[in-house]
């Protein structure tokens, strides 16, 4: 562990550019630090081919070329889907999902913040009633982001049920925009799917839903998107926060999972901090990756 933490991907690709000539050994370093970074082998072969026709079209020698056109390469495939948040309804109403053990209540709390620091109202529901503690900890980090929030009237109340009295608050406040926490647990059962089809239905016959987002743990990489598939197959996921995104250890990650699943990153966390959640916009977070 100790290994992976010292090494990030920012010092290894200093390591290519910073040679003086393009040779064998930059293809191999340039591949060994983007597999590393988590781009997945597929991503990585198509990145560094691609580099390697362009380099012998422009018959350039110079590895600072090949940092220009990795840059913009992965800021193009980034830029291939729509980060935009969608929440122009009113209420908009954003379901929270994802595996338990990710992030999810926190984020909730950092979107929450987020959001205040536009001006805009917020109220939050927390419909994962399956356990205690989880809407305790969303009432702290409610408290944290200073905004509303329901609570389940009783131990093991209907999910459906607090989000409908949620939405239902949001509408009678005129609140801008209600943000959902839902179950985590039980991924591989149908159950759990059936839960949050359910609370779609119900919510959906008051207010539109806005978004679906889907929270991933950026140091799992592909196991947490494993992990995930089910809520991607069946839980109408519209877009992705990925949490935990500190360093570039795994940021080929961001690239590999949008393109894995077709879905547009909407959100990234960087740190513990309420404030350390923003939105996602490809030229910034490419020019970070590679520098």
């Amino acid at each position: 562990m100790a290994e992976r933490a010292s090494w990030s991907l920012g010092a290894a690709l200093r390591g290519v550019f910073g040679a003086k000539t393009i040779d064998d050994d930059t293809w191999d370093d340039l591949e060994s630090a983007l597999i590393r970074a988590d781009f997945g082998p597929a991503v990585t072969e198509e990145i560094v081919d691609t580099i390697k026709a362009q380099v012998e079209r422009y018959r350039t020698t110079d590895p600072r070329d090949v940092q220009r056109m990795l840059r913009e390469i992965v800021e193009e495939r980034l830029a291939k889907y729509d980060s935009t948040l969608k929440l122009t309804e009113r209420p908009a109403v954003v379901l929270v999902v994802g595996v338990n053990g990710v992030g999810k209540t926190t984020t909730i709390g950092k979107f929450a913040r987020f959001l205040r620091t536009f001006n805009r109202s917020v109220l939050v529901g927390a419909a994962d009633t399956f356990r205690a503690a989880a809407v305790d900890q969303l009432a702290t980090w409610a408290e944290r982001a200073g905004v509303g929030i329901v609570r389940p009237d009783r131990e093991g109340q209907d999910p459906a049920s607090v989000a409908f009295q949620t939405v239902q608050k949001a509408k009678q406040d005129g609140t801008e925009i209600v943000i959902i926490d839902t179950a985590g647990r039980l991924h591989t059962k149908g159950g759990l799917m059936d839960e949050l089809g359910k609370i779609k239905r119900v919510v959906e016959k008051q207010a539109p839903i806005s978004e679906v987002l889907l929270v991933l743990d950026a140091t799992t990489g592909q196991n947490g998107l494993a992990q995930a598939e089910a809520f991607i197959q069946h839980g109408g996921v519209t877009g992705l926060v990925l949490t935990k995104l500190d360093g570039s250890a795994k940021g080929g990650f961001v690239l590999a999972v949008q393109e894995k699943t077709g879905l547009p990153i909407k959100l990234i966390g960087q740190g513990e901090k309420i404030g350390d959640l923003t939105g996602f916009t490809p030229h910034v977070f490419a020019q970070k990756l590679v520098g």
